[in-house]
């Protein structure tokens, strides 16, 4: 039986690849106790006036039951929770006028920036904390940009990436694809952005759960190592799936996930922008 004709829920609209197969717990392949889960949900944010219909599409909805196992009490809880945070954060004025007019700044300091698809179509996201230069960085932007950034990002990244993304493929894609390089990553520098990096981990898996696809985590140094098998047994494991910990030898797995065009050459690819990837913004969403 497939995978369509045992789903309780209609393929999503716009699907033109004729293998695309969707995962379980998305549309076109929910079980009917899914599907329930969300016609409740949905419905009980209407009730309680807190729908959004721009926003809150089902495949939104989706992402925040699969976070929270289908438990509808607890999905309800974490958006509520998510839009209470884009109230006090002022999520829908930074998406308006938000401009980060230092990008080529922090770009030397801290390259953060999307470029490119993988085989699967994911967005390719790279974040090289082994360049990262802190006082540098602070003496051109702050923390709190810094996270505004984030955030403007992660919202385009829902309105903009990942609709081109799905268009260029002809299938529905949710998540991204990380590379967070971590050659001569120093222990002094790191515990200095620390506070940044768990802001920004949190905002990620509270506030825009489920779109984190694969993770790299290349040029790793011994001791990340050791501090990852202490930590994974916390984690559940569909995350623990998603995240590969790479020393230096890490060009074939990177490889094998994303075609060599897009991969920029410092990684082992075949890519040089002009200016360079990290300020090209490259991908279907600039075509």
């Amino acid at each position: 039986m497939s995978a369509e004709a045992a789903s309780a829920s209609a393929m999503p609209e716009g699907v033109t690849d004729p293998n695309y197969k969707p995962l379980p717990g998305r549309l076109g392949n929910l079980s009917v106790p899914q599907q329930h889960a969300l016609d409740k949900f949905r419905k009980e944010l209407q009730d309680e006036e807190i729908y959004v219909p721009e926003r809150m599409n089902d495949g939104m909805l989706l992402r925040f039951l699969r976070a929270r196992k289908f438990d509808v009490p607890k999905a309800k809880e974490m958006l509520k929770s998510a839009e209470q945070w884009r109230k006090d954060f002022g999520v829908d004025e930074i998406v308006k006028n938000f401009d980060f007019k230092e990008k080529e700044e922090v770009d030397k300091y801290y390259p953060q920036y999307y470029h490119k698809i993988d085989k699967e179509g994911r967005p390719i996201y790279v974040e090289r904390l082994g360049k990262l230069d802190f006082k540098a960085l602070y003496a051109v932007t702050t923390q709190e940009r810094q996270l505004q950034r984030l955030v403007y990002e992660y919202e385009k990244f829902l309105t903009e990436r990942l609709p081109a993304c799905s268009q260029a493929v002809g299938h529905p894609v949710e998540t991204s694809c990380t590379i967070l390089d971590l050659a001569n990553v120093s222990l002094t520098n790191f515990y200095r952005v620390k506070d940044y990096v768990m802001a920004a981990s949190s905002i990620g898996q509270d506030r825009y759960p489920e779109t984190m696809g694969k993770f790299y985590i290349i040029n790793s140094p011994w001791a990340f190592s050791a501090v990852w098998s202490v930590v994974k047994p916390w984690l559940d494991e569909v995350t623990v799936a998603k995240i590969d910990i790479l020393g230096s030898g890490y060009k074939d797995k990177l490889l094998a996930q994303i075609p060599a065009e897009s991969l920029p050459k410092e990684f082992g690819g075949k890519c040089e922008c002009p200016g360079g990837c990290s300020l090209s913004d490259a991908g279907p969403w600039n075509e």
